[in-house]
């Protein structure tokens, strides 16, 4: 009996990211999804909320907290210099969009090399129960974190090499997709989180740098989008699963057909 798909093959990648893909979109859908989920739109908060701790930290500021709400909003504070300039106070904020998508991209291209799987697995677990235990400061973020990051180094650990991988695909299409359902939130100027009005990533860089807030909001869906397709076209690029070509010894004579 032949298996459908070689394993290795091109065809092989594209299924299990579709798979992948299909769980993220139907399994809400499914009784008790939600709560299947749910562990994982937490995540997505985390990726998105150390993206603007990260990034505050890379533009020399001080990054003190992150807290996660149960209905899966954050908030990240960091303590910004008086004399910080507009595109420090951008760059911030724009970390955060940024962040599940950037994230996403290389744990999908991370999927494409099979020495990978287990160490990003072993980082992404351990900078969850690092940040944990340095940055968060909620209920909700000490209660469901530690147990990703604890079910990541597990099957970091003993999980089977298929399961390794999907595991890693699975994060990554999540992470990636998690941009484009907060579309909404990039669109609005004025956000909600935790019963407190504030302004959205895109508020803030409109604040910043006073081009409207849905010019932004575009900017970064384009920049998500290039990310996340060009970590696709990489994952599945042919040539690079099939493996290069070994060359002949130079003694040897090759004869082509030229192509019609």
């Amino acid at each position: 009996m032949y298996s459908i798909a070689e394993p290795g093959s091109q065809a092989e990648q594209v299924g299990r990211l579709l798979l992948a893909g299909v769980i993220v979109i139907f399994l809400p859908a499914l009784p008790f999804g939600g709560y299947l989920i749910y562990p994982f739109v937490i995540l997505t908060t985390w990726f998105h909320e150390m993206g603007h701790g990260l990034t505050a930290m890379l533009m020399g500021q001080d990054f003190q907290r992150l807290m996660i709400f149960a209905n899966g909003s954050g908030v990240a504070e960091s303590m910004v210099s008086e004399d910080a300039s507009v595109f420090t106070l951008a760059a911030i904020a724009a970390g955060g969009p940024l962040a599940p998508s950037i994230a996403g991209a290389g744990l999908i291209m991370a999927s494409a090399h099979k020495r990978l799987w287990r160490p990003v697995l072993w980082g992404v677990a351990g900078a969850i129960l690092a940040s944990t235990i340095i940055y968060v400061r909620s209920p909700v973020g000490y209660a469901v974190l530690p147990l990703v990051g604890a079910a990541l180094a597990l099957i970091a650990w003993r999980a089977n090499e298929g399961l390794t991988r999907f595991t890693l695909q699975f994060l990554g299409v999540i992470a990636a997709m998690s941009m484009l359902s907060d579309w909404r939130y990039l669109f609005t100027e004025v956000a909600v989180i935790d019963g407190s009005r504030m302004l959205s990533d895109t508020g803030q860089i409109e604040a910043a740098l006073l081009l409207p807030h849905w010019v932004w909001a575009t900017a970064l869906l384009l920049v998500s989008a290039v990310s996340i397709g060009g970590s696709l076209k990489y994952a599945l690029n042919e040539n690079r699963l099939r493996g290069r070509p070994v060359k002949p010894p130079a003694n040897v004579l090759q004869f082509k057909r030229p192509k019609r």
